[in-house]
């Protein structure tokens, strides 16, 4: 059954004739300004800023809190030829934050030295037996961190009792208690009246190379854009402008490593873009973190010898299709594991690789719509992630029971947690608690926004470039989705590894145009068959054999009324999961399978239902509609036949007179059946004996006669009929 997964909102917001008027000016069309209007820019001057993504416009380094302290020290520390180390993170804006920081500090000639914390030995944020190890061992005097340290109290405590100064710069909520650091960069921090408070780390590290270097290097931005991307964060403001001009210094990116990646990847620099950020060099950088020591990506993306970036470059790319497959692996365990009797699930196993477990709940949020917690055990503790739905605030429903954890932190969305193995069982409980006492709708779908419905006359590929321009999209500045409907399904077929995704070929007015949908391999036979079908689409550009067109990539689908499938051809399989139709079964998602002898028992089964959706398989045992009900030459052939027979053995000749009479043996025995109840014949002990003396009397007087000529009538409908023909029997 095809299903939304979204709560879809139309947007309805126009803007006025003044608006259209400056959009004029801009040169963007009425369709890009209306799209803009929604967003929440409203006037001439906010169109203008919004659309100038010049570097000029970023704000003053210097605004941001602490930034001069931070820098005079940096300074001192240089031309004091101190050994400065910057310690960053295991994702891929640590990773690209401490490249910055180092490439910033080597060209100011400092002495400085990388570290990114391994996952599964060092944890997140700053680690007090790395920090003295480096003090100790390195004669470290400062240390710089990037995209963490804000909430690094004991480390850091620890450093500067060492006299060893620590400078964090990080983007993360800041808590209540802020550590006791030489200096704190945050755009949010509470001392600073920063104009923009949504940098990512590496947007953070940038400033304070800018600050550092007195200029704006250009050549760092491709790390800002790939960072930023991957983090999720805001793609508005100067966001927006340092994603846009790193998009484009990376397509002439001179770092060996990023471009041996990008080759591995076969990313084509022409049409590189922060769907190709955020899809696929992102996650290699990440798979590395996720599963291995990260260190490696600070030489990949700073370094300058060919075959050792060649080499780390293939080691990430094999990390990343290592972690696909643990992902993989992962997830079809864990779908396994479903309790579909509970509104959430809370699934734990030993051997699971805790880099990957939010992937996998993330996944499985995304198949399911529940709340899901991801754990792996190990000697007794599990430790993983969760995920949750917009109704679910899964923080706050944990962080009243807090005694059931080693540790937990996150946010409404999601959450990592360590806990002992005894009470696993308790998280199902507690958050089911949680749901039954604020009264959750838990069917509660996140909400889809439709920017504009369109017609196919109205796209093309300069519709494509139109939009563009109000790229790079992200975080609150999503890409265009736009709302289709009225229009066929003219192909369908399946693509990708096991037919996972499917393509889809849209005809409107003559008009048409390409579809994929990932993930959406099972339900071909859904949109090769649904109608009133609605789709919530984006659009891109595909580029294939050296021919460029628009294709359409799909968000969401739904369908307006009941869904009748039809799946009686013998290559059309059962869907998964979905019940048999019966008298008892209350589902609303039903398979038709076996077509049952009367057509009153058919609508006994569907009496005072309300169905989504029915699958037409129609399996017919005995298939009177191909025997018929039988003609007045049959009925003729078999009486005179069975005339010159004092006793005919219908218990063991029936075969033969059906071969004899060329009459399926399923109509002889009705025919037989007719001639008994009209007293043509009597039967005992399977002896039939024609009775001579018998009154004449029409075939049509029979009641078997009758149902079976309904029986035929109502199995040539059940084979022949169309699927929405079929339901209004079923329903009348």
């Amino acid at each position: 059954m095809i299903s939304a997964k979204y709560s879809w909102v139309l947007n309805n917001q126009k803007p006025d004739a003044g608006f259209f008027e400056a959009s004029k000016k801009e040169k963007i069309s009425e369709a890009v300004a209306s799209l803009i209007y929604s967003r929440g820019i409203k006037t001439s001057t906010e169109l203008h800023h919004f659309l100038q993504t010049n570097l000029e416009n970023l704000h003053d380094p210097y605004l941001l809190n602490d930034m001069d302290k931070a820098v005079n020290r940096i300074r001192r520390a240089i031309e004091n030829n101190e050994t400065i180390l910057v310690y960053g993170d295991y994702d891929a804006d640590g990773m690209t934050s401490a490249s910055i920081m180092k490439e910033a500090l080597n060209m100011m000639g400092a002495e400085v030295q990388v570290y990114l914390p391994n996952r599964f030995t060092d944890g997140y944020g700053p680690n007090e037996s790395v920090y003295k190890y480096f003090i100790e061992q390195q004669d470290v005097s400062l240390i710089i961190t990037v995209d963490n340290g804000v909430a690094g109290h004991e480390a850091i405590a620890y450093a500067q009792n060492q006299g060893v100064d620590v400078v964090v710069t990080d983007h993360h909520s800041m808590p209540a208690d802020l550590p006791c650091a030489y200096a704190i960069i945050h755009p949010e921090h509470p001392d600073a009246n920063y104009p923009f408070p949504y940098l990512a780390g590496c947007g953070v590290a940038f400033k304070v190379a800018c600050a550092l270097l007195e200029t704006i290097p250009t050549e760092m931005l491709d790390l800002v854009a790939i960072g930023t991307i991957a983090d999720m964060v805001s793609l508005t403001d100067e966001n927006r402008i340092m994603v846009k001009a790193g998009l484009e210094v990376m397509k002439d990116s001179e770092r060996i490593g990023l471009q041996e990646l990008i080759s591995l990847s076969n990313i084509d620099l022409k049409t590189l873009n922060e769907e190709t950020i955020g899809f696929k060099i992102a996650p290699q950088l990440n798979a590395l973190g996720r599963l291995d020591d990260p260190n490696p990506a600070i030489e990949l993306l700073t370094g300058f010898d060919d075959e050792e970036s060649q080499a780390i470059a293939q080691m990430i790319d094999q990390k990343n299709e290592e972690r696909k497959e643990i992902v993989q692996t992962i997830f079809d365990q864990a779908m396994q594991m479903l309790d579909q009797t509970k509104p959430v699930q809370v699934l734990a196993k030993e051997n699971w690789h805790p880099g990957v477990l939010g992937i996998v709940a993330g996944r499985i949020l995304e198949r399911t719509g529940q709340p899901v917690i991801v754990l792996n055990i190990e000697d007794g503790i599990a430790k993983g992630s969760a995920r949750s739905v917009e109704a679910l605030d899964i923080f706050q429903a944990f962080d009243q029971h807090r005694e059931l954890f080693i540790a937990f932190g996150g946010h409404s969305g999601a959450a990592g947690m360590t806990l002992e193995e005894s009470k696993v069982g308790d998280l199902s409980q507690v958050l089911c608690d949680y749901i039954s006492k604020k009264q959750l709708d838990m069917s509660q779908k996140k909400t889809l926004t439709i920017d504009s419905e369109l017609r196919f006359d109205e796209l093309s590929l300069d519709t494509v470039r139109d939009f563009e321009k109000l790229a790079p999209f992200g975080m609150d500045n999503k890409k265009p989705v736009f709302l289709l409907k009225d229009f066929k399904v003219s192909q369908a077929r399946v693509m990708g590894q096991n037919g996972a995704h499917l393509k889809l070929k849209l005809e409107q007015d003559g008009q048409a145009l390409d579809l994929v949908a990932f993930n959406m391999g099972s339900q071909l036979q859904e949109f090769q068959q649904a109608q009133h079908l609605e789709l919530a689409v984006t659009l891109s550009v595909n580029q294939w054999n050296g021919a460029t067109t628009l294709q359409l990539m799909l968000e969401d689908a739904r369908v307006d009324g009941i869904q009748l499938f039809d799946i009686r051809s013998k290559a059309s399989s059962l869907p998964h999961g979905v019940p048999i139709l019966s008298q008892e079964e209350q589902s609303k998602e039903v398979i038709l399978l076996t077509v049952p002898d009367h057509p009153q028992e058919l609508k006994q089964m569907t009496q005072g239902k309300q169905f989504d959706a029915i699958y037409f398989k129609n399996e017919i045992p005995k298939n009177y509609f191909i025997s018929g009900y039988g003609t007045r030459d049959q009925f003729a052939g078999l009486y005179k036949t069975i005339y010159q027979f004092p006793e005919f053995d219908v218990r063991y000749k029936l075969k033969e007179l059906s071969s004899y009479l060329h009459i399926p043996d399923i109509l002889l025995i009705k025919m037989i059946q007719i001639f008994e109840e009209l007293h043509f014949v009597t039967i005992t002990e399977g002896i039939m004996t024609v009775n001579k003396e018998a009154e004449k009397r029409d075939i049509s007087e029979s009641q078997i006669y009758q149902e079976l000529k309904e029986t035929v009538k109502f199995q040539e409908l059940m084979t022949l009929g169309t699927p929405k023909e079929i339901y209004d029997f079923m329903m009348s």
